[in-house]
């Protein structure tokens, strides 16, 4: 079973944290984020793509420009990012049977399985950007 983000919603997620940490400071360069979180240049920009066309980041072109967020990290949830650079999170297929989860009944496990979706769901919208940058911050300040 897969609970962790594919390749690009974690370099979303990082790439968002490390705009979040910047908020109220000045827009972030694509290298500066990509160096900052590790994340291949030329892939982050497509997933900066991704984040601007959700509206969660603003682009500014030039000398000056860079990345910011679209809206404050208070307003901004873990759910918004992965769902912009991974789609909806949900079970779509049935565990048991393989065919799509709707199209014929439900399963034994689908009220389970569902119910833990549904809870980790809530935790990703529970979960904003400012409470993770403090969180980030903490464990930078513990390590340093």
């Amino acid at each position: 079973m897969q609970t962790t983000l594919g390749r690009t919603g974690d370099y979303g997620v990082r790439a968002v944290l490390d705009v979040a940490r910047a908020h109220g400071v000045g827009r972030r360069k694509t290298r500066e984020i990509a160096g900052a979180m590790n994340i291949p240049v030329r892939y982050l920009s497509q997933i900066l793509a991704l984040l601007v066309r959700a509206d969660i980041l603003t682009a500014t072109a030039g000398p000056s420009g860079g990345y910011e967020l679209a809206r404050t990290p208070d307003d901004l949830t873990l759910l918004d990012v992965v769902e912009a650079v991974e789609g909806p999170v949900s079970l779509d297929r049935c565990v048991v049977r393989g065919i799509p989860c709707s199209s014929d009944g439900i399963c034994a496990v689908h009220d389970a399985w569902s119910a833990a979706q549904d809870a980790m769901v809530d935790r990703l919208r529970d979960t904003t950007f400012a409470e993770l940058v403090a969180r980030d911050r903490e464990l930078r300040a513990d390590s340093g």
